[in-house]
This record gives structure tokens, sequence and C-alpha cells, in this order.
């Protein structure tokens, strides 16, 4: 058996995969594939339509946020939020807490200024700033709500009457929150919400139009907001996968309920890693991710053996990533619980051998 600890294209439903596929052969019975239905037909209105209506469902958004699916995963956002959000002679302040700060933050100065309002550059981005402000006429904050490579995750929300502005790519819908506090958020699918190859924007209508540029036609939120998410072309498998897995999220109980089964993993985890010597968390606990647990060992020799042992034993990407070292185990909404037990008595084996 394997077990999926990929940080991304990760882990999806069993059930997701299942359904997809068939559809891949005989999309609903009309003998054709999803990879060849016409994206302007009713056939796939429907599933677009679905797909938005579950978000709306799941965060509880209300009638101001408008639910978009983007070609350009997260990457592209880096860019579009400035180029829709800030003048030339504005500032937006930023959080700096790893890789996927630093890229939206160098993206943004290319169209007005940049205040870095606080960094855990100094600390190797093992925690997460807690005590900084965010200037008042600031025209937006952007934070990314769980650093995937780093191990780290916002466990609260800013307090600011300053738009707020977050990626939430890697634990969009892995928790409860009031998602209508933010004004943008926009999340890469491939790691809680379906396939690589779509980006999904939820963004409050009132923020928009307020630049004075003129915005290319496929930038402009506007745009993509009057034409349904169909300005061009929509990716319509990697839409359509993801409705799949909103439709699997809604069955398991929605956000409240695989957040309990979230907390679970990531106690179970971080139990094990702290009672254990061999093995050492990177992250402050008050700042530990519970998507992405990042760790060492203290004795770095033995770093290729576990590894190997994890190979053996079906453990798939638990290496970490190549900037960090270490592992890193993803445990993302469709991770079983079981394979969390698993890997910790892989782990605990493992210890006892090398004690």
């Amino acid at each position: 058996m394997i077990h999926n600890f990929n940080a991304g294209p990760s882990i999806l439903p069993r059930q997701v995969f299942e359904q997809a596929s068939q559809a891949i052969l005989d999309f609903n019975q009309t003998g054709l594939s999803i990879l060849e239905i016409g994206h302007r037909t009713p056939l796939f209105q429907a599933v677009l339509d679905e797909a938005i209506a579950l978000v709306k469902e799941l965060m509880q958004l209300d009638s101001d946020h408008e639910v978009l699916f983007l070609h350009g995963g997260a990457t592209t956002q880096f860019f579009q939020v400035p180029m829709n959000l800030l003048n030339d002679n504005e500032t937006a302040a930023y959080l700096d807490c790893g890789v996927w700060g630093t890229k939206p933050i160098k993206e943004a100065k290319l169209f007005g200024h940049v205040n870095v309002a606080a960094s855990s550059k100094d600390r190797g981005y093992t925690y997460i700033p807690r005590d900084f402000e965010i200037p008042a006429d600031s025209a937006y904050f952007h934070y990314t709500t769980n650093n995937t490579i780093e191990g780290t995750q916002m466990h609260f929300v800013p307090e600011t009457t300053v738009p707020l502005v977050a990626d939430m790519s890697s634990d969009v819908l892995s928790r409860v929150m009031d998602f209508n506090r933010f004004s943008l958020i926009y999340a890469g699918a491939q790691k809680n919400i379906g396939a690589a190859g779509v980006n999904m924007v939820v963004v409050n209508k009132n923020i928009l139009g307020r630049v004075t540029r003129q915005l290319p036609s496929m930038m402009d939120y506007r745009k993509h907001i009057e034409n349904g998410s169909m300005l061009n072309t929509p990716p319509v498998f990697a839409i359509y996968v993801c409705m799949l897995t909103l439709r699997w999220l809604k069955e398991q109980g929605g956000v409240a309920a695989i957040e309990k089964i979230n907390n679970q993993k990531a106690a179970l985890l971080y139990d094990t890693l702290d009672s254990i010597p061999v093995f050492k968390p990177t992250v402050d606990k008050a700042d530990r991710s519970k998507m992405n647990v990042v760790f060492v060992m203290e004795n770095p020799e033995l770093e290729k053996a576990f590894l190997e042992l994890c190979k053996k034993e079906g453990m798939v990407g638990v290496k970490g990533h190549r900037s960090v070292g270490g592992f890193r185990v993803s445990l993302y909404n469709a991770l079983p619980l079981g394979s969390v037990k698993t890997l910790v008595e892989l782990m605990q084996h493992f210890a006892l051998k090398h004690a």
C-alpha cells in the first residue's frame, strides 16, 4: 500500500480518482469524455456552477464575494493581485514568512511600493511574527496562511481595517475561518481542493476598479466575473476534479468535520516527534503547520537510512524541500488518519533500532 505524503500535487480522495477516470471515458453517460465536451455547453456549465456553489457553501460566503476558477496557478496571482489592487503611488503591506512570501513581494514591487510589515527570515523562517503593525493607509495586507516549505502556519487572522489578501494554497478549506473577512483569497488547487492546472480566487467585488492603470482583459478580475470564469477556455478537467473534491468534502461533513480529523493527524505526528529524541521538529510549537510537518534528525547521518525505510514501506513524499532539507510530511484533507498511524509506527520502530 502506498501512503502519499507529497506536498503538491498531492493526495486526493479515492472516489474522486474513480469518478474522474470514469468521466474521461464517459462523462455522465453522454458517450463523450470530459476532456472533449465544449466548455460553453450546458454539460460543463453545470460542473462550473456546482463548483462555485460548493465553494460559497463551504466557505459560507456573503453576496459580496465572487468565486473564480482561473488559469496560471497561485504564482500568477503574485502579480495579478497588485496589478488589480495597487496603484503606482500606493503602498501595500506584506508579511514575509518564507519562499511564498518573498516571491509575491518581488512581483508587487513592479506595480507599486511594498512595505514588509514583518519577516521571520532572521531565524530561518521557523516562526510567525506577531508584534507587527499594518499601516492604516496600506492598499492591502498580503500574507500566506500556511508556508508549505518551511512548515509554519498562521493560526490567527490579523486585526486590521486594511483589506486582507491571503494565499491559502496549502490550507484552504482545511479549517474553519471567517472567509468573509478577506477581500481576496487565492489558492492553487493541487493541495487540498483538486488537481494542478487551476487556481481558485475568491474576491470581494467592492475592492475592484480602484486602480488607474489600464488592465489587460485576461488580468482583470472584473472581466472574469462578468464572464463567469469563461473569458477564455477554462481548464475544464481541472475544474471538474475540483468540483468532485469539493463535493467529497461536503459529504464528509464540511470544513468543521475535516478540521477535527486534520487536528487528530497533526497532534499524533507532532506528539510522536516530540517524544522521540531521534527526530527534531524545526518550527516553534505555537506556529507549527497542521498541513506540512517539517523535521530533521538529531543525527543527520541517519536521514538516508530513514528515507530508504520509508521508500521500502510505501511512504511517498517524505523528503524535505531541497531548500530546507530534512523531512516534510503533508497532511492534507484527503490523507487518511490511518496513513499517519502507519508512519508513526515506522518512526517508533526506527527510533528503537537507532536509539
